[in-house]
């Protein structure tokens, strides 16, 4: 595929316009679109195409592209679908940099619309042309004036800067930008990107994201179809200090087949995003709520970073509530330092609980000043990271004297902080709603949304893990191997494994135990059984010979009886081990698009009925890995709960790890899944493996002896 980088830039700084379809008609798209321009007052160079017009309001009119000069940085085409391929050609012709398609009809319709669309998808690359679109709303670069869209805009001065909105829906573009707006956050350039049929997001926040005047990027997509390039211009946003906010349908979409693991079906497309998006600084936003209180609080705390928060209310039921929606979020609220309280102590009342979430009582209504002078103590506490100071508002004079003393405090705080007053949508005094805009404090009307938005802040990631090459491989593609060669390959690459036998006959099998010391385990071997209990294919606690030599048979008569065809490499005879203190599930897979994942989860029960699962891009470090064991809702049972030993966690993410660079140092394999992961006080057991490869260099892999 062509670079058109350069020319997709100058699409969205276009020195010069063409209008393919514009129309004097008031409300049609042709005559919106120019009446946008005008409105703006579009210093560029502005051509306009149209058959039935010599001149619309004083601009002259060519009939046809070809008559436009070379060169145009931007063509907007209004015409109809089954005409955008000549009218691309024709572009093509006069060395067009850049055009946009708004016209529907095309891949979202079916495979006659899918087969347009790849025809002006080659027209647009052999030509070297970005190309927006098709079915989109355009975009509007307001920094220079740019208004290259049919919706109808309200003009207004330019900004210096603001935020960048990249989104595939034209409809979402246009709330996300007058929600915005709503929330005093200046708007510097809108895309909508439609189908991406040439030109895709990743692309397009790849241009924005180094725009000095953009200062932060809102983004929602449907789909990222170039992980590599959105990564890179994520861990670029964060070096400049610029947040990048994602909105992302899909959770309940059937995640990708992976059939074969229990990981897999976790470890789906969008749970995949996120962990690699969330690792790179990204800040997920779970709707539209969400979405605008971020914005409103990075665009004046763009470095935030949040773990401790601090409450102040004058309420004791939204002390009451906060303490549970908090516990509810995982939102950590520090017990205050011993010099804050000693501060809170010298101003309020003896009957106040010093306490975080903190209620200063009715004593405020008395004594205005205790909010400010609050907020001050709780922001000086070096435990906290962010205030959130929710009050009862009360009358329009009351509001404003409770204001009137927060103003100075929260106006010049470098910590986040966002003013609440409760009541939804009881109307506020305009002194105030002017004075609180001016100021540039976030506001809102309820608690929730301000915790919401600082426990996304929470999960924020200030540094990166170093990537890992780990090249795609297709789902069809894939098969399993035996758990005897897999522990095979996992020893050939540094990993212990318990020492073990495959056998195919019960002498050798009770021969083999002899060799390896009691008890054993006798397992069933065959790629074709990944679950081997299901098919009767285990037997534990074998103390003897003769124990031996009977689980045996028993095994053979079951797998058979179960899956008569199955192609049986033998029984694996291996030494038990003793009782361990937990179990893990832990696991490398390879997305076919994003690269190496880690998971790991609690074994047994909590895996398969609790969903007790984290994951996390393959390349991250072994502290990292073993912060997310410990974030396990059953992270207990391995750090010593009621009497319990501690286990060896960093024995468990140094496994875990390295599943990582097996993956990235061997292209044959698709994913591993150690399922269980004894944990003990002193190091780890590999229990069990499903390892899957590339279809093709499996007959190549040898099997353990």
């Amino acid at each position: 595929m062509a670079d058109t980088s350069a020319a997709l830039a100058r699409l969205l700084r276009p020195q010069s316009v063409a209008i393919v379809g514009a129309s004097p008609k008031p409300l049609s798209l042709g005559g919106n679109i120019l009446a946008n321009f005008k409105a703006f007052a579009y210093d560029g160079a502005l051509h306009l195409v149209s058959r039935s017009q010599t001149e619309i309001d004083g601009i002259a009119c060519v009939p046809s592209i070809d008559d436009l000069p070379e060169g145009i940085d931007l063509v907007a085409l209004i015409v109809p679908s089954e005409a955008i391929a000549d009218s691309l050609r024709a572009c093509a012709r006069r060395k067009v940099r850049g055009a946009i398609v708004f016209s529907a009809g095309f891949a979202e319709t079916g495979e006659a619309g899918r087969a347009m669309q790849e025809e002006i998808v080659g027209i647009a690359e052999a030509a070297n042309m970005a190309l927006l679109g098709p079915n989109c709303l355009g975009f509007a670069n307001f920094l220079l004036g740019v208004p290259a869209t049919f919706e109808p805009l309200p003009v207004s001065e330019r900004p210096t800067k603001g935020a960048a909105i990249v989104t595939q829906s034209g409809a979402m573009a246009g709330n996300l930008r007058i929600g915005l707006l709503a929330r005093h956050v200046p708007v510097a350039m809108s895309v909508s990107t439609g189908n991406e049929a040439v030109t895709s997001s990743e692309e397009i926040l790849d241009v924005l994201v180094d725009d000095p005047a953009v200062t932060q990027l809102v983004v929602c997509v449907e789909q990222i179809k170039k992980p590599r390039l959105f990564l890179d211009a994520a861990r670029r946003a964060m070096a400049l200090g610029k947040p990048l906010l994602l909105m992302h349908p899909g959770k309940s979409a059937r995640s990708m087949e992976a059939a074969l693991t229990h990981t897999g079906a976790v470890a789906g497309d969008h749970a995949v995003m996120e962990c690699f998006a969330r690792e790179h600084g990204v800040i997920l936003a779970e709707g539209f709520d969400e979405m605008f209180d971020l914005a409103a609080i990075v665009a004046r705390y763009p470095q935030a970073q949040v773990s401790g928060v601090g409450i102040m209310s004058n309420s004791g039921a939204v002390r009451g509530f906060t303490l549970d929606f908090c516990h509810a979020l995982g939102l950590d609220l520090p017990r205050l330092a011993p010099e804050t309280i000693q501060a809170l102590a010298a101003v309020l009342p003896d009957f106040a609980t010093l306490d975080n979430p903190l209620d200063i009582t009715a004593q405020g209504m008395k004594q205005p000043s205790l909010f400010g002078d609050t907020t001050a103590a709780l922001l000086d506490d070096p435990s906290i990271d962010a205030v959130v100071v929710a009050v009862v508002g009360g009358s329009p004079a009351q509001i404003m004297n409770k204001w009137n003393t927060l103003r100075p405090v929260m106006s010049k705080s470098e910590k986040p902080v966002v003013y609440i007053v409760v009541g939804d949508e009881h109307p506020m005094p305009d002194e105030f709603l002017e004075d609180i805009a001016a100021s540039g404090v976030p506001f809102m009307r309820s608690p929730e949304r301000a915790l919401r938005a600082f426990r996304r802040l929470a999960d924020r990631r200030s540094t990166t893990p170093a990537p890992l090459a780990v090249h795609p491989i297709g789902e069809a593609d894939v098969v399993a191997l035996s758990e005897c060669t897999g522990k095979a390959l996992l020893a050939a690459n540094g990993l212990d494994v318990p020492a073990g036998r495959v056998v195919n006959s019960a002498q050798a099998a009770a021969e083999a135990a002899e060799t390896l010391g009691y008890p054993v385990v006798a397992k069933a071997q065959s790629g074709a059984l990944p679950h081997k209990s299901d098919a009767g294919g285990v037997a534990l606690n074998l103390g003897s010979p003769q124990s031996v030599s009977q689980a045996y048979g028993r095994i053979i008569a079951s797998v058979y009886g179960y899956a008569p065809e199955v192609a049986l490499e033998g029984v694996l005879i291996e030494r038990q081990s003793g009782p361990a203190g937990a179990e893990l599930i832990v696991a490398a897979r390879r997305d076919p698009l994003w690269g190496g994942v880690l998971v790991v989860g609690m074994g047994g029960i909590w895996a398969e009925v609790m969903g007790d699962m984290r994951m996390m891009p393959a390349g991250v470090d072994v502290a990292r890995i073993e912060e997310e064991i410990r974030a396990l809702k059953g992270a207990a049972l391995l750090t010593g709960a009621r009497g319990m030993p501690a286990l060896d966690i960093a024995a468990a993410a140094g496994v875990v790890s390295r599943l990582g660079h097996i993956l990235a140092e061997d292209d044959r394999i698709a994913g591993i899944e150690i399922n269980p992961l004894a944990l003990y006080p002193e190091g780890v057991g590999i229990l069990d493996v499903l390892m899957t490869v590339r279809a093709a260099p499996a007959e190549k892999l040898e099997t353990t002896a």
